[in-house]
């Protein structure tokens, strides 16, 4: 399988491309630059893969909660290319990107998921390992106050933005179930195409009409559908 993933979420800006169970991907650190680096980091992967849009399964991209202006930026980029390859879209949560990348890269089983929405407010999940390594969402993701972040009853670590902003009144909350939390991790692409994949092989994929933005925020939602 050959599957193109984005992910402008958050500060963060990232492709990665899935060929046969191998993961490429370009990264960056990109604040307010997402627009000017995605499609040239799209561009480089496809042609250090020898591929056109044409000739990938799918694609798939980090559908949000997150920066409002940076999940639209991943929605418009993967609408065009699937629009014009004539590909189905895989949405993938970013709070489970998170989760995923933590899972990949620890050996931990569980993990809360909390990123800083602003307004004093986190979008928050808790994401357990499945038996074959993916993330899979406990109750549903949510746009909260931190002091009313709520655990599962096994411990594990938390990770994302919000565990930098709120960590005092988190650690507080769930002083029974966070063993350790990782503020500096960022969704990633590699997570995106990861659950990408799964998420094509399990019937998941959409067509590009139905693949939207996931804001959580309904004040958000809102806005933009006044516009």
């Amino acid at each position: 399988m050959k599957l193109l993933a984005v992910e402008t979420a958050t500060e963060a800006c990232s492709a990665a491309l899935f060929i046969n169970g191998e993961i490429r991907e370009h990264f960056e650190l990109a604040p307010r630059t997402h627009t000017q680096r995605i499609l040239p980091m799209i561009e480089a992967l496809m042609t250090e893969a020898d591929l056109r849009p044409q000739q990938l399964d799918a694609v798939a991209f980090g559908c949000g909660p997150g920066s409002f202006t940076g999940v639209r930026i991943a929605t418009g980029v993967i609408q065009g290319i699937a629009f014009g390859a004539d590909l189905p879209v895989v949405p993938i949560s970013t709070l489970a990107a998170l989760a995923q990348d933590a899972f990949d890269s620890t050996n931990e089983s569980v993990i809360f998921s909390a990123i800083d929405a602003r307004l004093s407010e986190i979008f928050w999940a808790v994401y357990l390992r499945d038996a074959n390594g993916f993330a899979e969402l406990v109750g549903k993701e949510n746009v909260i106050p931190a002091d009313l972040a709520d655990a599962c009853h096994q411990k594990g670590i938390g990770v994302g933005s919000a565990w930098r902003v709120y960590s005092e009144v988190l650690l507080a909350k769930l002083t029974q179930s966070v063993i350790s939390f990782d503020a500096d991790r960022l969704p990633r692409a590699a997570a995106v195409a990861s659950l990408g994949v799964q998420g094509m092989l399990a019937g998941r994929a959409v067509s590009v009409e139905v693949a939207m933005p996931v804001y959580l925020r309904d004040k958000v939602a809102k806005k933009e559908s006044e516009r």
